[in-house]
């Protein structure tokens, strides 16, 4: 038995999930989560942590409904027609569609119009916009694929590791691009990586999960501005992360 909230002005994310399993090819049971238990203020950034295969990203496809086989509940933040969006670790673009029309084609017909020239520049994809995918190195397609999540104003954002595979140097480019964008726009964001330094950079908060099934073993709050977080202060918050986790099998 599961709920899934919609509904009413929920200003957080609250997400309590009980258990989630799945049947193995043996016939038997593989237990992802249980007892899942954390909150994400309104407009706060967080970043969940944790092993491999733990069930990170099988916490974000219950959260975006794509999976409802649970025990639990799940509170989203914003109206009845909560708006989510989604970036994933692939762009997931039409092939046969524009960059600007695959981000219109996000947005409800009623504001389809709307001006996305602030949008497309934060992202530096102004002289992209009639570009197809094919035209696209992997970087650009990523700021697409963000750009279409970011058009509709999302109550919660949701990312799946949306710089993996990328060079670093392309990567950090697209973190303070997203930065950039999300601090124009504020929204509840929820992302999962395995990258703890993009963690430090990016997050007010990390939830830390164990090994499966993944429960929360620790918060780790950052409440520093983003422009504080120098060279110097990041590798302070890394090594205090580290101290605070530093017992846990498999911490980052």
């Amino acid at each position: 038995m599961n709920t899934h909230q919609l509904a009413g002005v929920a200003a957080r994310l609250k997400v309590n999930i009980e258990e989630k399993a799945f049947r193995s090819s043996n016939g038997g049971t593989i237990e992802v989560l249980r007892d899942l238990r954390f909150e994400v203020e309104q407009n706060e950034f967080a970043c969940i942590l944790g092993p491999s295969g733990c069930g990170k990203t099988t916490t974000l496809r219950i959260l975006l409904g794509l999976d409802s086989d649970y025990r639990g509940s799940i509170q989203l933040p914003g109206l009845a027609d909560a708006r989510i969006g989604a970036v994933f670790q692939e762009p997931m673009l039409l092939p046969w569609r524009t960059v600007e029309q695959n981000v219109r084609l996000a947005i409800p017909k009623p504001n389809r119009e709307t001006n996305l020239d602030g949008l497309f520049s934060t992202l530096g994809l102004s002289k992209m916009r009639n570009f197809y995918p094919a035209e696209l190195s992997l970087g650009l397609a990523r700021r697409a694929a963000i750009a279409r999540a970011l058009a509709i104003e999302p109550d919660i954002l949701l990312l799946d590791e949306p710089f993996v595979s990328l060079d670093e140097s392309t990567a950090q480019q697209l973190r303070h691009m997203l930065l950039s964008v999300w601090s124009e726009r504020p929204t509840t964001a929820l992302m999962v990586t395995h990258n703890l330094q993009e963690a430090i950079m990016l997050a007010d908060r990390i939830i830390v999960l164990s090994e499966r099934p993944a429960h929360v073993i620790g918060m780790f709050d950052i409440r520093l501005p983003r422009n504080y977080r120098n060279e110097q202060v990041k590798a302070d918050l890394l090594r205090s992360f580290n101290e605070k986790f530093a017992g846990v099998r498999n911490a980052p």
